[in-house]
């Protein structure tokens, strides 16, 4: 699956310049047929998978390329766990992995 990088229009801000483009955090949600992967503020989902671990593989592949996040949401609809792959210069400490 290829994604493409999807650039804001405005005028980038100084943080923005430092960091390059980022794209969509990525959200891992239920559907009605299994798990599915869908851009921050996307109606529509990217791509429907059969199970969870599914979907976070290519959430992930996603958020990667797009320098963003990946927040994986439990069947109860709650965000479970978050990993970032921005291109930040100082990131926070990774208390998850």
């Amino acid at each position: 699956m290829e994604v493409q990088m999807l650039f804001r229009a405005r005028e980038l801000g100084p943080l923005e310049r430092r960091m390059g483009p980022v794209g969509k955090d990525q959200h891992v949600v239920r559907h009605d047929e299994g798990w599915a992967v869908k851009g921050s503020g996307n109606e529509k989902a990217t791509a429907v998978f059969r199970t969870q671990a599914e979907a976070i593989e290519a959430g992930r592949r996603i958020a990667q390329n797009q320098g963003s996040e990946l927040l994986v949401h439990g069947r109860n609809g709650r965000i479970r766990s978050k990993d970032s792959f921005g291109r930040d210069t100082l990131p926070p400490r990774d208390r998850e992995h």
